[in-house]
């Protein structure tokens, strides 16, 4: 198996050292096959989209301003 060197702030690497019990690698990969999960499932659905990223830009807009529009109504009550 590959090794990888991860960079993390210095705040959690004294919580790592501080707690040598705990196997530390074994939760970054879990974390990382999570994530590698989702972005799998991603790539499924969206494998055969005939969008591009124009289209992709526009909606993304269109979906914030609805939910800006949705908190600030929510606010206003």
């Amino acid at each position: 198996m590959p090794n990888m060197t991860l960079a993390v702030p210095d705040e959690l690497q004294a919580v790592v050292k501080k707690h040598k019990e705990i196997k530390w690698s074994e939760i970054a990969r879990k974390a990382m096959w999570e994530q590698a999960r989702k972005l799998e499932l991603m790539d499924a659905i969206t494998k055969k989209s005939k969008l591009n990223n124009k289209d992709v830009l526009e909606i993304d807009e269109k979906v914030k301003a609805g939910l800006l529009q949705r908190y600030l109504n929510a606010n206003h009550r």
